[in-house]
């Protein structure tokens, strides 16, 4: 058996640079894992056969984990079959790619578990069919991520800092927020340039300045909780807060571990129903 850790991330920065012929965005982001990550466990089987701990998380072919695994067992597999159970940790539809994490997982534990021996780049390559995050969920740390959000390039490591994330009962679509961006509502544009300066510079000050996300314009008019949240963190003593990804979930910088208990636990008391964790930036698998 063999187990994976299927890391969470979030944007540091979000900008779209424009429509491709290929109908998907060119995009320009610094892409950071986080601590936070779902479990994946990988054992030989007949068959390919996803076991969930989450009633409302498929486990068939609409499951990407599933569809990672037959990508593999039908370019390099041979017919193998695989058990693969994941225990959820990063919440659905959050914007935190935990649907691609758990795809990209399957791919670097079936890799091991069937000695397919096949190296990152045929992984990736693999996992850029299955969707534009497993490429880089697969690789992890700090990342420049360009084209649709699968090619990458290696920038400074952030490092560890403390993080609440706050993520209310709601959903939203990837493909309805990109679909809705307009430039013209964008007033500034986060660059990729200032965020890896702002990281190689050591100063944190700096790396919040860096942040952006041009995709808030689209998801705080539909969702304006988001907004309340991003207030309620700073309120609270978060240092800065913004949203990941398409959203909805809002994640925030804190200066401590204590820092983000604290802030973590007024969070909860104002909003009961929705899903508040602590966590931490991290660096990727070496």
């Amino acid at each position: 058996m063999i187990t994976k850790y299927a890391k969470a991330k979030v944007n540091l920065t979000l900008d779209i640079l424009g429509k491709r012929d290929d109908g998907y965005h060119e995009v320009e982001m610094i892409m950071q894992s986080i601590d936070l990550a779902d479990i994946v466990t990988l054992e030989d089987a007949e068959d390919i056969i996803v076991e969930t701990d989450l009633a409302e998380l498929a486990d068939d072919r609409t499951n990407l984990a599933y569809r990672a695994a037959e990508l593999l067992r039908d370019t390099y597999g041979k017919g193998r079959g695989a058990h693969i159970r994941i225990e959820k940790k990063i919440p659905l539809a959050a914007g935190l790619a935990g649907g691609s994490s758990d795809a990209a997982a399957v791919l670097l534990g079936l890799n091991e578990l069937w000695g397919l021996g096949r190296s990152m780049d045929e992984l990736t390559a693999l996992g850029a069919r299955l969707g534009s995050d497993v490429p880089f969920c697969m690789i992890g740390g700090t990342m420049l991520a360009t084209g649709r959000g699968e090619v990458l390039t290696k920038v400074p490591p952030l490092g560890a800092y403390p993080l609440v994330l706050v993520k209310p009962p709601l959903g939203v679509s990837t493909a309805a927020a990109y679909g809705g961006y307009r430039a013209d509502k964008v007033e500034t544009h986060p660059t990729a340039k200032r965020m890896t300066d702002a990281i190689a510079s050591k100063d944190i000050t700096c790396v919040y300045e860096a942040m952006g996300n041009v995709l808030e314009t689209v998801t705080i008019p539909l969702r304006p909780e988001i907004a309340e949240i991003k207030r309620a963190l700073e309120e609270a003593g978060a240092d800065k807060a913004m949203m990941s990804g398409s959203g909805p979930t809002v994640f925030a910088f804190v200066k401590t571990k204590e820092d983000a208990r604290r802030i973590a636990d007024k969070m909860r008391q104002k909003y009961s129903t929705y899903t508040i964790c602590t966590t931490a930036t991290c660096q990727g698998e070496e």
